[in-house]
């Protein structure tokens, strides 16, 4: 499981290199999302804790807020 974990954040490091430099750091804030829904379905597979509610609530805005930040408009 480790191993996987390990390759998935350097797939990620590597793909942000691919980014424009003029927004990186928009692409990394979404990476915050990203990161806290994956944290949810370790606890849930991993450690045999199934998320509740707010568990899924909480991810569920975060990936919304992923969105808004990759997604909306830029001036």
């Amino acid at each position: 499981m480790a191993f996987a974990g390990c390759g998935s954040l350097l797939l990620f490091a590597y793909l942000l290199t691919l980014v424009d430099t003029s927004v990186a750091g928009r692409a990394y804030a979404a990476y915050g999302g990203i990161y806290i829904t994956v944290a949810v379905l370790w606890m849930w597979f991993a450690e045999g804790m199934p998320p509740d509610w707010w568990d899924l609530t909480g991810a569920g805005l975060c990936l919304l807020g992923a969105a808004v930040i990759l997604f909306v408009p830029h001036a």
